[in-house]
């Protein structure tokens, strides 16, 4: 019965689904000599809807994030992500915590947020997610740069 547990557990796997749509930012155009952009530009708070699951009693996961350049992204851009809410779940005793506050996301990943289940599976679906970029300046190349968010769950 002990074997059969055990092997169980280890075939669960966290899992965490993306959803919502790309955010592209804005920025007007400069019409005055001397003047620079406004620098700081945020999505809407639920750009990035995400699912999570803990499919074991007493465990936990957290939520990294990372990006890339798609294709070209200039080091000079800086780009966060924070969690605006808890999304929803049917866990009592499940909880959700860290990530309320911007985050700088980097080329490595940083730990969004944290999921914990105490007496239940953990699920939480659209966990809403906002960015917000700054460093917009004229002195970055003028040029069209994309990246992409790697969202990853994973074992603490």
């Amino acid at each position: 019965m002990l074997f059969l547990l055990s092997f169980c557990a280890m075939k669960a796997q966290r899992t965490l689904t993306v959803g919502g749509t790309n955010w592209v930012v804005s920025i007007p155009s400069i019409t005055e000599a001397g003047s620079n952009y406004a620098g700081t530009y945020e999505s809407a708070a639920n750009q990035i809807l995400l699912t999570a699951s803990i499919p074991l009693l007493l465990s936990s996961g957290k939520v990294s994030v990372h990006y890339e350049g798609n294709p070209t992204w200039n080091p000079n851009l800086i780009l966060q992500a924070k969690r605006t809410g808890d999304g929803t779940t049917l866990c009592l005793l499940c909880t959700i915590t860290g990530g309320t506050a911007y985050q700088t996301v980097t080329l490595t990943d940083i730990e969004l947020f944290r999921i914990t289940a105490i007496a239940a599976l953990a699920s939480y679906t659209n966990i809403p997610i906002q960015l917000q970029l700054s460093g917009v300046s004229v002195t970055i190349p003028a040029a069209t740069y994309n990246s992409r968010l790697v969202f990853t769950i994973s074992a603490l």
